[in-house]
């Protein structure tokens, strides 16, 4: 049998992005086997100073979880002769992944309309707080003011706390998602039309879009939906509880786990009237939350997953991020991966015929530029 190849070998990837949500997809892309040149201002990636202490590192892990894979070309736009390479690259390219602010790029003819003339089959993905269009187009959108823009933040946190924005940037690396996504049908349609496309992504309509059951909600209710902390808006129980050593979640979704969890633990809830059915128990919430919680507060987590796991209803501890890498099924999965012995968390994708590429940790800054500008001048970097 011959060797697993990624499935996305000789793609050619220019990056023109910074920060998360562009260098997240083209991370991504990288890891399923395609060139990514990433290009850098002389100053490199702000990502690479984020973070912890920097004394005596160059790089921050912030920078390492979104850039490996990639090489890394120093390019001031402002210099011709810089700009010369990068248009060699962009005239080449299968995709371009931007981020600049709108119609900064068309100064220095890198913009679409600009580069499909001499590379018909581009696909040009722009990735922007708000898009191309509309009266917010021209703004900067980091992804915490997204967030609190449009609507999860509102969602997340306890009733009478303050809104509280998830633990990680939410809608950059869901617009990230949702770019490869986009990146990949158009490659596909590019196969029966020939052309390339353009393809505008927005962090306020991605987070919107992810919105999902609480948007429906509202559009089909007209209702608001408010902050529930842990709990559901629609499923009872589905919430986090207090134990004697530790938080724990259950999530019952629907009658039947309901009864298997009662019976687990002997408890009569699933027979009383109140509580039959999950629409039973959403009119009862708190006087069955309540009963739950005084008799799980008495009982350690490690006892109650045990039992619920043998009767088959969903349940899990509340992990740290040290527990959650080190958990046995994380560890079976092989999901933490290693280049050059850092370890990184890989791509949760698994082909049964191909194979991801993790080719290189991320690179330093500018250390391609050597290399790609000397392989340009003998006519052998992406001519093929």
């Amino acid at each position: 049998m011959s060797k697993k190849v990624a499935p996305l070998i000789g793609l050619k990837v220019l990056e023109l992005a910074r920060v998360l949500a562009g260098p997240w997809a083209g991370q991504l892309l990288a890891d399923l086997g395609a060139d990514v040149i990433k290009v850098e201002s002389p100053f490199g990636d702000e990502t690479r100073h984020w973070g912890e202490d920097q004394k005596g590192r160059e790089d921050s892990s912030y920078f390492k979880c979104t850039n490996r894979g990639k090489l890394s070309l120093i390019a001031d736009l402002k210099e011709k002769s810089d700009l010369k390479v990068v248009h060699h690259l962009a005239q080449r390219a299968d995709i371009i992944i931007e981020n600049f602010k709108v119609g900064n790029l068309r100064k220095y003819s890198l913009d679409y309309p600009s580069l499909k003339k001499k590379n018909p089959g581009l696909i040009y993905c722009s990735i922007t707080g708000f898009g191309q269009t509309g009266p917010l187009a021209d703004r900067p959108g980091y992804d915490f003011i997204i967030q609190a823009m449009a609507g999860i933040m509102d969602l997340t946190g306890e009733p009478l706390g303050p809104p509280i924005k998830p633990g990680v940037a939410y809608a950059d690396l869901f617009t990230s998602l949702y770019s490869v996504v986009a990146i990949q049908a158009a490659l596909l349609a590019k196969k029966e039309t020939g052309p390339g496309t353009y393809i505008d992504m927005s962090l306020f309509d991605t987070q919107l879009a992810v919105l999902a059951n609480q948007a429906s909600s509202f559009l089909l209710s007209g209702t608001i939906p408010k902050r529930m902390g842990n709990s559901h808006p629609s499923i009872v129980p589905y919430q986090v509880f207090e134990t004697e050593n530790g938080s724990i979640v259950i999530a019952c979704g629907n009658d039947s786990q309901f009864k298997s969890l009662c019976k687990a633990f002997g408890w009569s809830f699933s027979e009383d009237p109140k509580f039959c059915t999950n629409q039973d128990r959403i009119e009862n919430r708190k006087k069955l939350i309540d009963e739950m919680s005084q008799r799980l507060k008495l009982l350690k987590k490690e006892y109650i997953s045990q039992l619920l796991e043998r009767a088959k209803v969903p349940v899990g501890t509340v992990n740290s991020v040290k527990e959650a890498l080190c958990h046995p099924q994380a560890l079976s999965r092989g999901i933490i991966k290693l280049i050059k012995d850092e370890p990184f968390v890989g791509t949760p994708i698994t082909f049964e015929d191909f194979d991801l590429h993790y080719k290189e940790s991320p690179p330093r800054l500018g250390a391609n530029t050597t290399a790609i500008k000397k392989k340009i001048s003998i006519g052998e970097m992406w001519e093929n």
